[in-house]
């Protein structure tokens, strides 16, 4: 058996290092597509990847991204306790965020985010989807979708959940992805952000 501290090591070692494998630039250069980080916003996101023109590609770069959040929270969950779940959700945004890899450079985390905090709660990975839709439909801004999901994550946290720890876990994740928008903001106040399907 691991004892507090050997375990709390394992889960920063294990949710951060999978957070910052940046699988977007991995299969964007592996598919020939060179740096994505030279290309549209320069994010190693799903979305910017998607403006390769490749979908394949971009839907890709979605399931992994989307796959280390929810095995971080997996396995945190089956080796550990409740408390350093909570703490695996926070870690494997932050890695996708800032990758050591990539000095600290990386993505925004809307994927990452979603799948480990439907994977610690499946009513907080619900509320985001349905608050995501809605504003995509309305809106047909992305960047905002993602903004209501994560706010409404944020406080569906505190309504929904009695876990006082993963209700702080989701709220810090929630600010984590609002403070790598701060340019698609910017866009939104000043009417710039281009919208879902535009060329």
């Amino acid at each position: 058996m691991l004892d507090a501290f050997e375990s709390l090591l394992m889960i920063i070692c294990l949710a951060y290092g999978l957070g910052s494998i940046p699988f977007g630039l991995i299969i964007t250069k592996l598919a020939g597509e060179g740096d994505i980080r030279q290309v549209g916003s320069g994010n190693i996101g799903a979305t910017n990847v998607l403006r390769t023109g490749n979908k394949k590609l971009a839907i890709a770069t979605l399931f992994f991204d989307s796959g280390k959040g929810a095995i971080a929270v997996l396995l945190s969950n089956q080796l550990t306790n409740s408390t350093l779940t909570s703490l695996a959700a926070i870690l494997v945004v932050a890695g996708h965020c800032f990758p050591i890899w990539l000095k600290f450079k990386g993505g925004k985390g809307v994927a990452t985010s979603l799948a480990a905090l439907a994977t610690l709660d499946i009513r907080i990975g619900l509320l985001f989807v349905f608050v995501w839709l809605i504003t995509a439909l309305i809106s047909r801004y992305s960047s905002l979708s993602a903004l209501l999901a994560m706010f409404a994550c944020g406080l569906g946290g505190f309504l929904l959940l009695d876990d006082r720890v993963a209700q702080i876990a989701i709220f810090i994740v929630s600010v984590l992805v609002w403070s790598r928008h701060q340019e698609n903001i910017r866009r939104l106040l000043n009417g710039t952000e281009t919208k879902i399907g535009a060329k």
